[in-house]
Order: structure tokens, then C-alpha cells, then sequence
């Protein structure tokens, strides 16, 4: 999280930044496996399930921030970097899951055969 913006706009940013990553990944690879003969749908959906980790380092801006503000919380006694920290991931994870959730409903892969 850059320390210059307000946390309300970087929680909102990391959701939408991961539900986009995930969504926008998996159907551009799904128009690739078009391309190349593959089973689209089937692919979009396994794309999704890999993508979920990456969505999650890319609305959280990479490690390193991460734990530049987990040492700041721990060795600095400041908790507020720690919490503020653990809910931008949180948002992520719940962009992720989202996106995740949107591709499923769109693939029914999940659907017993």
C-alpha cells in the first residue's frame, strides 16, 4: 500500500484490482485455448484456480510492501501498519474469491457430471 494514499481508496483498489486480474486473465487465456484447439470453458476455469495466488500479489502491490509494513508493525510497535496490512489482503482475497466465484457460475464446471 502506497503511504501517501488513504486506506478506504487502497482497500477498494486491492478488491477490484484482483477481481480484475482474475477475471481478465482467465478469459484472455480462454480466447488463447480458442485459438490453439483447446476446450475454452475448461480452461478458463482451471486458469482461475491457478490465477487466485497471483490476483492476491498483484492487488497487494508484491511481497516486499507487505512486509516492509509487517516489520514497521512488529519491530515499531505500530499495529495500525499490521491491520491495515491484513485487511488489504483480506479485500484481495475477497476480489479473488469473487472472480473465482463469477468464472465458476460461467464455466458450471463445478458441476457433477
Amino acid at each position: 500500500m502506497d503511504s501517501k494514499q488513504a486506506f478506504m481508496p487502497a482497500f477498494i483498489d486491492s478488491y477490484f484490482i484482483a477481481l480484475g486480474v482474475l477475471i481478465g486473465g482467465t478469459l484472455i487465456g480462454g480466447l488463447g485455448a480458442y485459438l490453439a484447439g483447446e476446450p475454452p470453458l475448461s480452461t478458463i476455469y482451471q486458469l482461475a484456480n491457478r490465477l487466485k495466488i497471483w490476483a492476491l500479489v498483484a492487488a497487494i502491490g508484491g511481497t516486499f510492501d507487505a512486509f516492509y509494513s509487517f516489520e514497521r508493525g512488529i519491530f515499531e510497535g505500530e499495529t495500525r501498519n499490521i491491520v491495515k496490512q491484513v485487511l488489504l489482503i483480506v479485500s484481495a482475497m475477497g476480489g479473488a474469491q469473487t472472480g473465482f466465484l463469477l468464472i465458476t457460475w460461467l464455466t458450471q464446471e463445478h458441476t457433477s457430471r
